[in-house]
C-alpha cells in the first residue's frame, strides 16, 4: 500500500538507492556484502516500490575491486589506515548522492562501513546546505587523525566532514567540502565513545544523546530535542545517517562493532517514523550490516530485516494506514 506521507523535497516520491559495498574504513571483511543482502534477501527495492516510490539504483563503486586492494601496505598516513581507498570510494559516493539529490531523487545509501558517510553527508549537504544531520549510532565517529586509537576511518567521518585538525587530514581528502558544522549534527544512541571524542563533543557543544538520555527522557523526547537542536527554525531539511549498531545486538548481531544496551527494535523504528512524519527528510544512510557476522543465519536475517525496516519506515511505512484519531485522544 502506498504511503500517504508527504515529502516536501521529493513530492513526486523518487528515490535513488546508492549502493556502497565498501569495507576499507575498518578491518573486518563482509560489510561490503551488506548492500547485496539488503537488496536480495531484504527485498529493499520492492519494499520501497510497494510504498509508492519510484526507485532507481546507482552503483558508483562498480568495477573497483576494493577488497583486493585493501591490504596495500603503502596506503597509510601516520596511524591512519587505507586513506587513499577510503577517499577514492567516498568521492565516487559523494558524486552519486549529490547527483541524485540535484535530480530530485532522495539519495538512500546502503553500506558498507560508516566511512562512506564522508561521501553521503557531503553530497547531501552540497544540495541542501541548511540540512540538520541526525547521526544514529552507538559511536560518535568524530575521532580526529591524531585522536584515533585504531586508525580505522569508519571512526572518523564526522571529523573529516567538519575539517577538524584540517592540517592533519590526509591530502587525498582535499576534495571534501567542509559543509558540516558542529551545531548542525545531533547524535542519538551513543554508548561507546572514546575519551578524546567526549572532549570534542563537549568543546564543540554538539548535541549528543546517549542511551542514558533515551532511558531518562524516552525516545520521542530525545528525537524532539535532537531535531530542534539542529533545525531550530523548524522547517530545515533533515538528513539521517543510521548505523545499525545503534540498535541493540539482540536485534542486529551481524554488525562489526556491536555494543550491548542499545536501542530496542521499536525505538529504532520510531526514530525513522518520526523523521518521516516531518516530511523534511532529504537523505538517508543505512550502514554497517555485515552478513558474515552474527553467529548464524538467524542473526544475519534479523540484521538484514531490521536494516530494511529502518529504511522503509524512513520512507513512509507505518503500522496503520494514516487516519484521524478521535479528538479526545
Amino acid at each position: 500500500m502506498a504511503t500517504k506521507l508527504h515529502y516536501q523535497h521529493y513530492p513526486d516520491k523518487r528515490v535513488e538507492i546508492v549502493l556502497a559495498p565498501f569495507s576499507c574504513g575498518q578491518p573486518k571483511s563482509g560489510v561490503d556484502l551488506g548492500p547485496k543482502a539488503l537488496m536480495e534477501e531484504g527485498h529493499l527495492k520492492e519494499g520501497l516500490e510497494h510504498l509508492g516510490w519510484k526507485v532507481t539504483v546507482a552503483d558508483p563503486l562498480a568495477g573497483n575491486d576494493y577488497e583486493a586492494r585493501k591490504h596495500d601496505p603503502t596506503d597509510v598516513y601516520g596511524r591512519i589506515k587505507r586513506p587513499r581507498l577510503v577517499s577514492e570510494a567516498c568521492e565516487l559516493i559523494y558524486k552519486a548522492t549529490s547527483k541524485a539529490a540535484r535530480e530530485g531523487k532522495m539519495p538512500l545509501t546502503i553500506g558498507g562501513d560508516h566511512s562512506v558517510a564522508i561521501g553521503t553527508v557531503a553530497g547531501t549537504l552540497s544540495q541542501h546546505p541548511d540540512a540538520g544531520v541526525l547521526w544514529i549510532d552507538a559511536h560518535s565517529d568524530i575521532n580526529t587523525m591524531t585522536g584515533s586509537l585504531s586508525g580505522n576511518l569508519h571512526g572518523c567521518p564526522v571529523s573529516i566532514l567538519m575539517g577538524l585538525e584540517k592540517d592533519k587530514i590526509p591530502p587525498c581528502f582535499d576534495w571534501v567540502p567542509h559543509l558540516l558544522k558542529p551545531h548542525k549534527i545531533a547524535y542519538i544512541g551513543l554508548r561507546e565513545v572514546d575519551e578524546d571524542e567526549k572532549r570534542l563533543l563537549a568543546e564543540l557543544n554538539i548535541p549528543a544523546f546517549s542511551m542514558y538520555h533515551v532511558d531518562r527522557y524516552g525516545i520521542n523526547r530525545v528525537i524532539e530535542m535532537a531535531v530542534n537542536a539542529v533545525c531550530p527554525v523548524g522547517t530545515e531539511p533533515i538528513m539521517m545517517s543510521y548505523d545499525v549498531d545503534a540498535i541493540d545486538p539482540l536485534y542486529v548481531p551481524a554488525t562489526g562493532t556491536p555494543v550491548r544496551g542499545g536501542l530496542s527494535f521499536r525505538e529504532a523504528l520510531f526514530i525513522a517514523e518520526r523523521v518521516a512524519e516531518s516530511g523534511r527528510l532529504v537523505g538517508l544512510d543505512v550502514v554497517e550490516c555485515n552478513p558474515e557476522l552474527g553467529g548464524c543465519s538467524v542473526g544475519v536475517n534479523s540484521t538484514v530485516s531490521v536494516s530494511c525496516s529502518v529504511a522503509r519506515c524512513c520512507l513512509g511505512e507505518t503500522l496503520l494506514a494514516p487516519h484521524k484519531l478521535p479528538s479526545h485522544l
